[in-house]
């Protein structure tokens, strides 16, 4: 403990410099005016609305270019294997036809999160949640958009809410006059894959650290739609501290922090160790589908502070369906992230040539199917035909119900008898 210690205040987040592209959405219902000799941005609920209506619907339909890219690289690598390729050129694919705003990107469209940083001097009289979520609403009601918001109506009994809310808004205060935000759809795939773990100092050394990722590494699996973003944050305030830097991580929103710690406590991401995580991801062989190098595109990881008997680690993902959009509010007007609106541009490289696929007809029977199965290694790639019948997890509940009730099932799955 030091003697006669000095105050002095560091951000324990520093986000660095904003390098994103923006386009410009519109240059109304922004203001500048004078209030208490200061001058202040005042934002109309409008344009809050208007801001969150077109990042849902961008974010539904189109991804980043750099995460295009990096699943383009995948098919120029000459380690790649087939289910890596296969794997990549359908999601380039995906997006082409997502590009034209009838089918997003993941029928899965996600819990709506928004994150906002909002100056000091930022005026918008009332509460940014209401007109933010009214943005949220207008999305998913008039897009081709799937509803996943489920209201608890007791402990056991919920309901659809039908429009997708509510959202998840968190804001934080910043100096300033300038309003920035992060929107995210985030599917359940992705969020189910977010780690929480209670760790000690012990964890805290070369050795026990690159164990603890090899392990916690597998346990992402390929459930989520790889290649991922990975993020792991070692260390935190808190628990959900620590959660809540991992998303922010997953998404690239803490890209320009600053890469070396200091004694004032500040976050840092470790470059070395992202290295040494993303050549785990290869080594582990699991790939974009079990059989392959690409696990993850890139590796996100953040070293925080943390309580001398307290180490929470936390581990996420991003997946396939990148979702992550950024916007900002000035004096000038209000701004979306640049998003690719042409992939249409990696065409060339689509048209791959792969070893072809094992055939299974689904309607011989299980019996059958798994006989062939069993024939075949884990990571092959099949060509599945027959009759299928896709079930959720509420199809799932409903069918235990029926079990456990003792009542006849219903003759449908009497006569379809794989599912």
């Amino acid at each position: 403990m030091t003697s006669d210690p000095t105050f002095s205040y560091t951000p324990v987040i520093d986000y660095g410099a904003d390098t994103t592209t923006y386009r410009k959405l519109t240059g109304d219902y922004v203001e500048v005016i004078e209030a208490g000799g200061e001058q202040v941005l005042k934002v109309a609920p409008e344009g809050l609305r208007l801001l969150a209506k077109e990042a849902m619907r961008d974010v539904a339909f189109y991804l980043r270019r750099s995460h295009l890219d990096k699943v383009a690289a995948i098919l120029d690598d000459p380690e790649a294997t087939d289910n890596d390729r296969f794997v990549a050129a359908t999601m380039l694919k995906n997006s082409m036809v997502s590009a034209e705003g009838q089918l997003p990107t993941c029928q899965d469209t996600g819990t709506a999160i928004i994150m906002g940083q909002k100056g000091e001097r930022v005026w918008t009289g009332g509460d940014d949640r209401e007109p933010l979520s009214q943005g949220v609403f207008d999305t998913y009601t008039t897009e081709n958009l799937r509803y996943s918001q489920m209201a608890p109506l007791s402990m056991t009994e919920e309901k659809n809410t039908a429009c997708n809310l509510p959202a998840q808004i968190d804001i934080y205060s910043k100096p300033g006059m300038e309003y920035k935000l992060l929107f995210v759809a985030k599917g359940g795939g992705s969020a189910n894959k977010s780690f929480l773990y209670q760790m000690t100092k012990g964890l805290l050394n070369d050795k026990a650290l690159d164990a603890f990722c090899r392990e916690k590494l597998f346990s992402l699996g390929t459930a989520a739609c790889p290649p991922y973003h990975v993020a792991l944050v070692v260390g935190g305030t808190s628990a959900e501290d620590c959660l809540k830097t991992v998303k922010l991580a997953s998404t690239g929103y803490l890209d320009n922090m600053p890469t070396s710690g200091d004694s004032s406590g500040r976050a840092f991401r470790d470059l070395e160790w992202e290295k040494k995580v993303e050549q785990m991801a290869r080594e582990s062989k699991i790939g974009a589908q079990f059989g392959g190098k690409y696990l993850a595109h890139d590796v996100r990881v953040i070293r925080m502070p943390r309580h001398a008997a307290s180490c929470p680690v936390g581990i996420g993902v991003s997946c396939s369906a990148d979702r992550n959009i950024k916007a900002k509010i000035t004096a000038e007007g209000i701004f979306l992230e640049e998003m690719e609106k042409n992939p249409a541009r990696y065409a060339d490289k689509v048209d791959i040539s792969l070893q072809p696929p094992v055939v299974i007809d689904l309607d011989q029977g299980m019996d059958a199917v798994r006989a062939e199965l069993t024939k075949h290694p884990v990571g092959t790639r099949l060509s599945l035909k027959g009759t299928l019948v896709v079930a959720r997890d509420i199809a799932h509940a409903k069918i235990r119900e029926l079990v456990e009730s003792g009542k006849p099932m219903p003759q449908y799955f009497k006569d379809h008898p794989v599912y």
